[in-house]
């Protein structure tokens, strides 16, 4: 491949005192991240069943969409690491607030959208700065964010696993209190790292947010290499990333068992950190380009789903469409951080973000209704040729495919 620079000696340290506490704030804010998910299905869904369920994810998806940019504006005039540390404080109190009403009963739905809402919106302040201070506590930021893809595929796997166990063994309150638990580590994490800069050199003295959100949006929109992944980001978040998760679980679990369903993500989990490990090591000159011809490997997941092939070929699947995906992600990641000023880059990061969660949301929202109408396997197959073509069309944009490395 022409687009890899050969680079056998890394000879900056990654694990410096900073980015030691960056990894443990993201681990642990990780794990308890990949707990939810199961905690709202089981304990929301045994009190007021899938529509309960789907009303608390709304709630907390709304608020994050509508205000990521905003968290944007805020991290580049204050500073990444006092909003996430402030953004933890807020989700802590709300999973507390939480875990005590399940230990007293029966939470009343009101007070569980109320803390979903509000846990959605610390989201929102708390994730333009995840990464925004990766090259700020990071010497290397493609080792470190090889690293943290591989800390995320982890707790993706144990993070579940931990809060199936804790929900079995001592209920829902629990799942809570450790979640909440997790949100204080976090925070006193990123409080122990060295003063960061605030961004203030980003914004005129004076501006008001409106002018900051615009000078975001104008960085953003300077950037068609940015720009257009995201464009063809829409797509993929609507007719991939949207529908594989609820048909994958239905398919799988009806044809094979919940436990298959179950090593079938260990194997995506596998060969996320494989592709994690792959992205620290080789350094194409040209990123995106490597990334996207890469990320064609995606395509094994929802193909290999819509085959309805034996337990064995359906994990090798998820395992070259998790190497692909993760190493697409750090490509992406670092492109973004090394090719972005520091003062603006939360703003262009929540902008980025935002557009990638609204394709994701409407593919949830609308797989429902869509697969009583098309079989759902023929969602899976539109879902592989959507992957095909947007691997071809990433390739196909001039801005992308000639990005060079920082």
């Amino acid at each position: 491949m022409t687009a890899v620079l050969a680079e056998p000696v890394l000879t900056k340290p990654l694990w410096n005192r900073d980015f030691t506490y960056y990894f443990g704030a993201r681990v642990v804010s990780l794990l308890g991240d990949a707990m939810m998910p199961v905690a709202a299905a089981l304990a929301v869904g045994a009190i007021y069943g899938v529509s309960g369920v789907g009303y608390v994810l709304a709630v907390w998806t709304a608020p994050f969409v509508l205000f990521v940019v905003f968290g944007g504006v805020f991290s580049d005039r204050i500073g990444a690491r006092t909003m996430m540390v402030g953004a933890d404080v807020v989700r802590a109190a709300t999973q507390g607030v939480v875990a005590i009403a399940f230990f007293a009963g029966t939470p009343p739905l009101w007070l569980l959208l109320a803390t979903s809402a509000l846990a959605g919106l610390a989201a929102a302040m708390f994730q333009p700065g995840v990464n925004g201070m990766v090259p700020l506590v990071a010497t290397d930021p493609q080792r470190a964010n090889g690293t943290l893809k591989i800390a995320d595929a982890a707790t993706q796997l144990g993070g579940p696993v931990l809060a199936g166990l804790l929900m079995t063994l001592t209920g829902p309150g629990a799942v809570y209190a450790v979640d909440a638990a997790t949100f204080v580590l976090s925070g006193a994490c990123l409080a122990l790292i060295g003063r960061t800069p605030t961004g203030a050199a980003g914004r005129t003295i004076g501006s008001t947010v409106l002018h900051d959100l615009r000078r975001g949006w104008t960085e953003f929109r300077s950037r068609s290499w940015m720009w257009s992944v995201i464009v063809v980001w829409l797509f993929f978040g609507v007719f991939v990333f949207g529908p594989y998760i609820p048909l994958s679980s239905r398919l799988i679990g009806d044809r094979l068992g919940d436990a298959a369903y179950g090593w079938t993500m260990a194997g995506l989990g596998c060969g996320t950190v494989l592709g994690g490990l792959i992205a620290i090591r080789l350094r194409p000159a040209r990123p995106l380009a490597a990334g996207a011809a890469g990320l064609i490997g995606f395509a094994c997941i929802p193909l290999s789903v819509a085959l309805q092939p034996p337990l064995p070929l359906l994990i090798a699947g998820h395992l070259l469409g998790g190497v692909s995906w993760a190493f697409w992600s750090v490509m992406w990641s670092t492109s973004v951080q090394t090719l972005v000023a520091p003062e603006v880059l939360n703003r262009v990061t929540a902008y980025e973000v935002a557009g990638s969660v609204s394709g994701v949301a409407v593919g949830q929202a609308l797989v429902g209704p869509v697969s009583t109408v098309v079989p759902p396997l023929d969602l899976l197959y539109l879902s592989t040729a959507v992957t095909v073509c947007v691997c071809a069309a990433l390739l196909l944009i001039h801005p992308v495919r000639r990005l060079h490395r920082a």
